[in-house]
């Protein structure tokens, strides 16, 4: 058989890279078809990063509830007895152990919702600093350094001078006296948690004499 006619070197290297030139531009052509579709990748990753945001958001106030407000309190006696009950054991376990606090704090403190909204996140803060999923040292430490003393400065001011009597508008009542209580005013609770539930717009109900402190001293 006749042997293959013979190609010129030249055209041989042109015929290669016209065919790769070719595939060269079916790829271009390839590439630049999914640059839509790498646009729409791009806006996906960044709808994940925001969708795992939010829920690590939300996730986190499930997890770690806001403190109580009295100023916010519900209107059921019974929650709102509730929130004083636990607020006045922590007064007795930890805020009146401070002697500042101790002082400070007039027996007619449930009368200024702003003390009791003051002592409610303070105590919660307490909480989260000591027994919280988040308690540490430098927790406890602010709220030692800053927390306390600034809940403690803005009831002496607010209140560090009010007494049982001005809340008193009957003529002939005298102050109460006695031996002092560990944490004040709590025979008034009951009075205070049924106003503040149902009736807070209206004004407070006047203190009712007591006749005996919670340990035993006469009053009035």
């Amino acid at each position: 058989m006749p042997p293959p006619p013979q190609t010129p070197e030249g055209s041989a290297s042109e015929v290669v890279v016209a065919g790769l030139a070719r595939e060269v531009d079916s790829l271009r052509r390839r590439v630049d078809g999914l640059d839509p579709l790498t646009a729409r990748v791009d806006r996906l990753d960044e709808m994940a990063a925001r969708t795992a945001d939010t829920l690590k958001t939300v996730i986190g106030r499930k997890t770690k509830p806001p403190a109580p407000s009295w100023l916010l309190a519900p209107t059921d006696p019974g929650e709102v007895a509730g929130l004083v009950d636990e607020l006045t054991a922590w007064l007795g376990v930890v805020f009146l152990r401070y002697p500042d606090g101790a002082s400070v704090l007039p027996e007619c403190w449930l009368w200024h919702p702003d003390v009791v909204e003051e002592l409610l996140w303070l105590m919660h803060a307490w909480l989260a600093a000591y027994q919280g999923p988040d308690a540490s040292v430098a927790a406890a430490g602010d709220w030692h350094d800053r927390q306390r003393p600034g809940v403690t400065a803005r009831i002496r001011k607010s209140a560090g001078s009010c007494s049982i009597e001005a809340h008193q508008t009957r003529p002939g009542w005298s102050a109460p006296g006695g031996a002092p209580v560990p944490v004040p005013g709590l025979e008034h609770a009951t009075a205070i948690t049924g106003w503040w539930a149902q009736h807070r717009d209206q004004a407070p109900p006047e203190p009712a004499r007591a006749v005996a402190s919670p340990i035993g001293g006469a009053l009035g």
